[in-house]
């Protein structure tokens, strides 16, 4: 399931933690996760009914068990 969010919402959305990185849609190594994924750290945020987790408590980390889809 590929997500979709509106273009303009996409460019505003960053990453939550202090760099503020740009956020793409996917997860490593699965573009079709509803997940979206900092550019700069690796973070992945699941994207629940359409609307973007943004928590870092919710994210998983570049190299956890499991990454690539957050779980729901």
């Amino acid at each position: 399931m590929t997500v979709q969010l509106d273009p303009v919402l996409l460019e505003v959305l960053a990453c939550p933690a202090e760099h503020h990185a740009p956020l793409v849609i996917g997860a490593p190594g699965d573009p079709e996760a509803a997940a979206l994924t900092c550019s700069e750290c690796g973070r992945v945020f699941p994207v629940r009914d359409g609307i973007p987790v943004l928590l870092l408590d919710e994210a998983i980390q570049p190299g956890d068990v499991g990454a690539g889809t957050p779980a729901s």
